[in-house]
């Protein structure tokens, strides 16, 4: 399995989502909150040239914000 990281930020309804579809997929992931960790944000924005949470990257693939079918078809759920 690929690695999964979260990127998330405090008061964001979707980025709780994108967890709780993890959580009940039974997928384990690293969260990193880009409000906490400087090294995170800056990741966020030059690595994967994203502004927005939740980012999920999954290997090499990256979804920017919550895309319940592009977040499927990456972890290869159908």
């Amino acid at each position: 399995m690929k690695e999964i990281v979260l990127y998330t930020q405090p008061d964001c309804p979707p980025c709780e989502i994108t967890k709780m579809f993890l959580n009940e997929n039974g997928y384990a992931y690293t969260i990193k909150d880009i409000k906490k960790d400087a090294a995170a944000h800056k990741e966020l924005t030059k690595q994967y040239n994203s502004f927005s949470t939740p980012t999920v990257v999954i290997g090499d693939t990256v979804i920017r914000g919550f895309e319940l079918e592009e977040l499927k078809s990456a972890l290869g759920k159908e």
